[in-house]
């Protein structure tokens, strides 16, 4: 596990034989995450900060990049991303953090793709072969206490009965 590129400072976090500078806004993130066993590849805990530098080589990205000011980022294998998904999901009511990591619609909606991977990115030798790989969750960073208390709660065992959800934000 890294995070992008060095931008942020990093405290070193570990759990059992797993071990990784981590963005120090999300280290205790990440440690309950790996405490509940879930995957991580990267993360960041500023995407615009940390490609603030791409539109002087890639103008084309610069309306992106600000668009990623105050986001964060975390990779995950894709099986262990939708289990992380699954229990943060069932660890808090279903209110209007719920709805944002849930509906594309909603006000600051959670960005959750899938992203597929060529392997002849990495072994330019080999014929192209994609496979889903990558799952990529990104969050406003005024949802991560809320992410972190939800997944203690997963991890102590404790969950919320499923109940209707509040939709009106996205007029459901």
């Amino acid at each position: 596990m890294t995070s992008y590129e060095g931008t942020h400072p990093t405290v070193r976090v570990r759990v059992g034989d797993r071990h990784a500078e981590i963005d120090e806004q999300l280290a205790s993130t990440i440690q309950a995450m790996w405490e509940c066993g879930f995957d991580t590849f990267t993360c960041c805990q500023d995407v615009g900060e940390s490609n603030a530098d791409w539109p002087e080589k890639l103008p084309h990205m610069a309306e992106w990049v600000e668009s990623r000011r105050g986001w964060m980022l975390i990779d995950f294998l894709v099986d262990s991303g939708l289990a992380f998904l699954s229990a943060v999901a069932n660890a808090g009511p279903r209110d209007a953090f719920y709805v944002r990591m849930t509906h594309w619609a909603a006000p600051d909606a959670w960005d959750v793709t899938v992203k597929p991977m060529d392997v002849a990115m990495f072994q330019e030798e080999l014929p192209s072969q994609f496979r889903l790989q990558l799952l990529q969750v990104s969050f406003p960073a005024y949802d991560l206490p809320e992410l972190t208390r939800r997944l203690r709660e997963h991890a102590a065992g404790r969950s919320v009965p499923p109940a209707p959800a509040d939709w009106s934000t996205v007029g459901r």
